[in-house]
């Protein structure tokens, strides 16, 4: 979500599930290894700027995993787990990724390219034939390349979805098709390939390609092909019906306004997510798997080129400097450094991975979701001066 629909939902009390979101992002080359263990903690900062957040946002608690040169991993948690208890936080506990999961997703349909079974440039009609249809809306003029890429003009439908993000609607479990349906019901929002715009629709249409082309279960898909081979212990896709965070984790809150109370939506069915925004993983999970992206250990090189050219990002106000690949987005850091990555945002959690070329990596995963329309950039300074540091 950009921050201008996340400023109009504010505004108009628009249902919270439309908080899944893309953020500026991270990835890059050298990946780390999956037995790097975490060392004692350095006095870096790092923990300063993680309680400087708390501070200003009011986020009941801040997590961060670095990666430094020379692959040395330090974990970070401040805060509470738990309002009520106030128990400690994790170190390195479980949060919703949210649209992190984009990238999960936009890898697995990549391999699929390479092993011949899709073409990026074919029609999503030709996979799912008579699936993607509405007012302006043929699947036989839309391409995967253009569904991963967000160029494919389909309406976002968690623009559209409960407006009791905190009552019931929040435990509704969704198929789906249940979410195409709610998305279609509105017209496109452009011609295929005429501008961009983030939209969740698009990757729930990439899972169910996924299922179509592999027979198998999209969680099923990503577990074999990418959580398993890279040793991502605190990374799974929820099972149907699941509402909670498995292991050591905080809880995600949500405040009711500016200066309002937190409500505690850690419980929450992720269905509404699916392949858009539903996993679960931990900040040094998500370091490790943006290195080994970028690293060229999921994919191969011509495979990793196509996911990293880029187009324009228009309707992100003051971040000039981002554009966005195939579930990826390009990034500059202030030191002139070029980053890759994702991001995500999804009640209760924001989760923000970077990766530099040089294989250093942080991951910033904050216990709410603020009202401040600056808070994510906030997040974002304290990455970039994590990695930009000397």
């Amino acid at each position: 979500m950009s921050d201008r629909q996340f400023r109009r939902l504010r505004s108009t009390g628009r249902p919270l599930a439309a908080l899944l979101a893309a953020t500026t992002m991270v990835g890059v080359a050298g990946a780390v290894p999956a037995s790097a263990a975490p060392s004692a903690e350095p006095k870096d900062g790092v923990r300063a700027g993680l309680e400087q957040l708390m501070k200003d946002d009011r986020y009941p608690a801040a997590l961060a995993s670095t990666t430094a040169r020379g692959g040395q991993v330090h974990n970070y948690a401040v805060g509470v787990a738990d309002l009520r208890t106030k128990a400690r936080v994790p170190v390195d506990g479980r949060v919703r990724a949210g649209s992190n999961t984009k990238t999960f997703t936009a890898v697995v349909v990549l391999q699929l390219v390479a092993e011949g079974k899709v073409e990026l440039d074919a029609p999503i009609d030709r996979y799912l034939p008579g699936l993607v249809r509405g007012e302006g809306i043929d699947g036989r003029k839309i391409t995967v390349r253009q569904l991963l890429q967000h160029t494919s003009g389909l309406p976002n439908y968690t623009d559209f979805l409960s407006d009791d993000p905190f009552g019931e609607d929040r435990h509704r479990y969704y198929q789906p098709r249940d979410l195409l349906d709610v998305a279609f019901a509105h017209k496109a929002l452009f011609a295929p390939g005429a501008k961009w715009s983030y939209s969740n629709t698009n990757y729930i249409v990439a899972g169910l390609l996924i299922e179509r082309i592999t027979g198998r279960p999209f969680a099923e898909q990503v577990a074999k092909r990418v959580i398993e081979p890279l040793g991502l212990r605190h990374t799974y896709a929820p099972a149907a019906g699941d509402q909670g965070i498995r292991g050591a984790h905080p809880r995600g809150y949500h405040a009711s306004g500016p200066g309002g109370a937190m409500n505690d939506v850690t419980e929450l069915d992720p269905s509404w997510g699916w392949a858009a925004g539903s996993l679960i993983t931990s900040p040094s999970d998500l370091n490790r798997f943006f290195s080994a992206l970028m690293g060229g250990r999921l994919l191969k090189p011509a495979q990793l080129t196509e996911m990293k050219t880029t187009v324009p990002m228009p309707d992100r106000p003051g971040l000039a400097t981002e554009a966005y690949g195939l579930g990826l987005i390009r990034t500059q850091l202030s030191c002139g450094e070029v980053a890759w990555g994702h991001g995500g945002k999804i009640p209760g959690f924001y989760t923000y991975p970077r990766v530099t070329e040089d294989g250093r990596a942080a991951a910033i995963a904050v216990t709410a979701v603020s009202t401040d329309p600056q808070a994510d950039q906030r997040v974002g300074a304290l990455a970039d001066k994590i990695l930009c540091a000397k």
